[in-house]
């Protein structure tokens, strides 16, 4: 396939950046979005040209670091999965790909299509820690009983890895998503209970800190989630803010 790319340039956080045309050839229909820009870059390199920066860590839909607008939807237009599992058979030959990094005020640009995600760390560290009582014998996590809907619950609310595709995709920038889901897979287990107040009273506020909006309840957020995370999470983090504002 021949394809042009416009790809979002930007050298540094303070430069104003600019869309930047490229063509690229000969490129394999069985190729990754990824592999298709290391190509991109031997190219730009072996030319004596700056290559383009761009996040990626596993290459396994594991890490969520591959996070790139493409076409205007997040991780480009596959469902159910991440930039470096989005395969090239998904575009045409002569086709114009636009690349961008995630626009969000909380995801502020670092080079080219490398943002800063450290917002989302900040507030998972707001939530705290887990409390798990040592004295004597330490009881098995697997010795408490957990109610199977709401393991299974709890266990797809832990499938976020925090790409931040939810706040791309929302017209507000929210990360509602992102913090539910954080905050009903320990909501759901009895594990997490202890600080459960503290930690969504936190974790909202974090997000509130960091500049991310509110939900928009358009649900675009699910649609694009790699993860497929549902918005009962972001209900079910409303009625835990709820329920902890009203024991302050």
């Amino acid at each position: 396939m021949n394809l042009t790319l416009k790809i979002w340039r930007q050298k540094n956080a303070n430069d104003k950046g600019n869309m930047v045309d490229y063509q690229i050839s000969d490129v394999s229909p069985d190729m990754s979005f990824l592999e298709m820009l290391d190509v991109l870059n031997s190219q730009l390199i072996t030319n004596g040209d700056d290559p383009v920066a761009f996040d990626h860590d596993c290459r396994e839909g594991i890490c969520g670091m591959c996070s790139l607008y493409i076409n205007g939807e997040a991780h480009g237009p596959d469902r159910g999965v991440t930039t470096c599992q989005l395969h090239m058979r998904k575009f045409k030959d002569g086709d114009t790909i636009y690349i961008e990094p995630f626009r969000a005020k909380a995801f502020p640009v670092i080079k080219d299509l490398v943002v800063d995600r450290s917002s989302f760390d900040r507030i998972q560290h707001a939530g705290g820690f887990i409390s798990v009582n040592t004295s004597g014998n330490t009881i098995d996590a697997n010795a408490i009983p957990v109610n199977k809907h709401d393991a299974d619950d709890a266990f797809s609310a832990a499938t976020c890895i925090g790409c931040g595709a939810c706040v791309a995709s929302c017209k507000n920038s929210s990360a509602m998503l992102f913090v539910g889901a954080k905050v009903s897979q320990f909501a759901l287990l009895p594990q997490g209970q202890v600080e459960a107040t503290d930690r969504v009273l936190n974790m909202v506020k974090q997000m509130d800190e960091e500049g991310f909006g509110n939900c928009t309840n358009t649900g675009a957020c699910e649609v694009e989630c790699p993860k497929g995370i549902s918005l009962e999470n972001i209900a079910r983090m409303n009625q835990e803010y709820l329920k902890a504002s009203l024991k302050g």
